[in-house]
């Protein structure tokens, strides 16, 4: 898997033709709780899937994206082992605290930072595991 750069213009781009459905796992090489997060949310995408697969055949499966905000480029790689089936991994490229603050002010390097890109582009963020109902609005 290729490391994507991720800089100061990177989020504003991803907001207006990155994919929807698609869940932001910000993370860092200590995060000890980042890769539980993680499976919840792949778990969500993977259940939501075989759920509405039935009812919606044009419901498409949610991008699961991985951005490493303290390792940069091939050395990434060493740190995402365990966030099997992510779909993409980006790294940060250049300043990490200008690069946050285009994210979201409050985003403080507190991890994981999760962002849920639902199917209409509406977004919802927050720190740790998302809530049952946060999950469910973003897959409907």
């Amino acid at each position: 898997m290729a490391v994507q750069a991720f800089n100061e213009d990177t989020w504003a781009k991803l907001r207006k033709t990155g994919p929807k459905p698609a869940a932001y796992l910000f993370t860092t090489t200590y995060c000890s709780a980042c890769p539980a997060v993680f499976q919840e949310v792949r778990d969500a995408a993977g259940k939501s899937k075989s759920n509405n697969e039935r009812k919606n055949k044009s419901r498409v499966r949610p991008e699961l994206i991985v951005v490493m905000m303290d390792a940069e480029g091939p050395n990434a790689l060493r740190h995402v082992a365990h966030f099997r089936r992510m779909t993409q991994l980006f790294s940060f490229d250049g300043y990490e605290p200008a690069i946050r603050s285009t994210i979201d002010q409050a985003c403080r390097n507190i991890t994981p930072y999760v962002v849920l890109v639902d199917r209409h582009g509406g977004i919802q963020t927050g720190i740790g595991s998302p809530t049952p109902q946060s999950l469910k609005r973003w897959l409907e």
